[in-house]
């Protein structure tokens, strides 16, 4: 049986999920696109040789059987609401949006939906959640980025913090997981991913730095539980249209489709 797929948002990460589903993923089919600037995406599809029809949210949900979606944050909801409604499957990496607004899982309960966190961007979320059945005492989280990587976060905007320029790494924050998230919507999705899947957002602690050393945007977690202790790091290549956004988190999102409509799926 093949499922159709839709595509809400249309930028750096949309249009590469996209480009491999009309490459071709086994089981799956690109049906649909929604974006909120429809000049831009239909251009960018024409660009790519895709030939589907740009819809609304609304539409998107009752064409599509999985949707995937990468908008802007404050464009969350209305995708993820009409697609668990429908009882759709929603594939995001928007992390921070689902701890800003957790009634959307009572949302996919109430109308057979399902919520897919895609978390390629950061590695040993199977340990986490693995730990997370016994007691984990502490769950500890550093990112570090380069300047560019952080230049328009909301946090470093808001506060008018420059980072021009830096000669050495300075630290925006220290907190938890939770007020990372708020603070650094579209930046730290993996600090909001590891709170859901380990202890809480609540009890995960984090810290971001601007690092001028760094080229590439770098997560080390350390767990402390009483089933294992371990440390993990990972250091993500930046996109070149967006440099707060690894080049992971589309393949990320890809490997998630690939493994809805896989007869062995290895992992999350």
């Amino acid at each position: 049986m093949t499922r159709n797929v839709g595509i809400a948002g249309f930028g750096t990460i949309g249009a590469v999920v996209a480009k491999r589903l009309a490459e071709g993923l086994p089981g799956l089919t690109l049906a649909a696109i929604s974006s909120g600037r429809r000049e831009v995406a239909e251009k960018r599809a024409h660009e790519l040789g895709l030939s589907v029809p740009i819809v609304s949210p609304i539409e998107l949900a009752s064409r599509c059987d999985i949707i995937v979606e990468c908008a802007p944050t404050a464009a969350f909801l209305s995708i993820a609401e009409p697609a668990l409604t429908a009882g759709r499957t929603l594939v995001t990496v928007s992390g921070a949006a689902i701890l800003e607004h957790p009634e959307i899982v009572d949302k996919a309960r109430a109308g057979n939906g399902q919520i897919v966190l895609a978390t390629g961007a950061l590695l040993g979320l199977d340990a986490v959640r693995a730990a997370a059945e016994g007691n984990i005492h502490s769950v500890r989280m550093v990112t570090r980025k380069p300047p560019k990587s952080l230049r328009t976060a909301k946090h470093v905007v808001e506060n008018s913090i420059s980072l021009d320029n830096l000669a050495e790494p300075l630290l925006l924050f220290r907190g938890s997981a939770r007020e990372g998230a708020r603070a650094f919507p579209s930046n730290v999705n993996v600090a909001a991913a590891l709170g859901l899947a380990g202890i809480g957002a609540d009890r995960t602690e984090l810290e971001i730095w601007a690092d001028p050393t760094r080229t590439r945007n770098c997560h080390r977690i350390d767990v402390d539980a009483d089933s294992a202790r371990f440390g993990l790091e990972i250091e993500n290549i930046p996109t070149d249209e967006n440099p707060g956004t690894g080049r992971i988190t589309a393949l990320s999102m890809i490997a998630a489709l690939r493994g809805l409509a896989a007869p062995l799926r290895v992992g999350t």
